[in-house]
């Protein structure tokens, strides 16, 4: 599949995404097996602390994982996410949140995907706040 095919079959999806709009993220890059989202940080999106709230982190890091997985699917197929697993490794503090994911193991049946999310100060310098570890089943169009 040719990379602008599969930018704008990807990029269509996410569209349809009312979550995404809501977070402002965007697709920043997605290549076979991997997908980096961005989201600036919003003082809506916050937890009591003041830090980015872990259910914008999961959801960045799920949606990465998803589309970093649907990059490697024929068209007319979609991606559910069955389990995951995230670790939150510091306060995510910082101007945007950049989840990178990339698929480790394809499969027919399941697929195994891993994020981190980074968040990026003022300053330009990253600093690593989730790790998340999810597993994907590939279906029919829904």
């Amino acid at each position: 599949m040719a990379h602008e095919e599969l930018q704008r079959r990807i990029e269509a999806s996410f569209a349809q995404q009312g979550l995404m709009r809501v977070i402002e993220a965007r697709i920043a890059e997605v290549r076979p097996g991997r997908c980096v989202i961005e989201a600036p940080f919003r003082k809506t999106m916050t937890q009591q602390h003041g830090f980015l709230h872990a259910g914008v982190l999961t959801t960045l890091a799920d949606n990465a994982c998803g589309y970093a997985t649907l990059s490697l699917l024929p068209a007319g197929q979609e991606v559910l996410t069955a389990e995951l697993k995230v670790n939150f490794l510091r306060p995510a503090r910082g101007m945007l949140a950049i989840a990178r994911a990339e698929v480790l193991k394809p499969g027919r049946t399941l697929t195994v995907a891993r994020a981190e999310v980074w968040m990026r100060g003022e300053d330009g310098a990253e600093v690593l706040c989730a790790a998340m570890q999810a597993t994907l089943v590939p279906s029919v169009a829904i």
